[in-house]
């Protein structure tokens, strides 16, 4: 019960167990880089591929349509997070634990569309097309993603 080909869709079923099997793990990564946290990174994860399933009849390509769905999943977390701390500045903070390398630390700074433009770039090694169909925007918009969110993360590291 291989998923054939990375967005092939075989029976309802067993082609959604597949693809579970499949990308589980990459899109935790993916997540986990979007968020910092493995636990909201599951959790956005999990409740993406449940997003997969209601949707399977519509989807042409499962997995793109799971990517932009953690990608999307990862951005509404960020935009709650924020309305939180907003809202809470003495209750809830956003501190990075000791253990996270310099370069999650960095990319933690970094503004939600140039992390993501980042991460899937470098990371997911996704071509500007798809990026941009992730993020909702024009490739020309990923470009410039990518260029600032690399000078900033150099000014960070250096």
């Amino acid at each position: 019960m291989t998923l054939e080909g990375a967005d092939a869709r075989p029976s309802a079923d067993r082609s959604v167990g597949g693809l579970y099997r499949a990308q589980y793990q990459p899109m935790v990564r993916l997540a986990y880089l979007l968020t910092g946290s493995q636990a909201t990174a599951e959790d956005l994860v999990q409740d993406s591929f449940v997003q997969v399933q209601r949707n399977w009849d519509h989807v042409r390509e499962p997995v793109a349509y799971l990517r932009t769905t953690v990608v999307n999943a990862a951005r509404a977390h960020h935009r709650r997070a924020g309305r939180e701390r907003a809202r809470f500045p003495d209750l809830v903070t956003a501190t990075v634990a000791p253990e996270t390398p310099i370069v999650l630390d960095a990319l933690a700074s970094l503004p939600y569309r140039q992390r993501a433009a980042l991460v899937l770039k470098f990371y997911e090694d996704r071509p500007e097309a798809e990026i941009a169909d992730a993020l909702g925007c024009r490739p020309a918009t990923v470009r410039s993603l990518v260029h600032r969110g690399l000078a900033t993360l150099r000014k960070v590291i250096t």
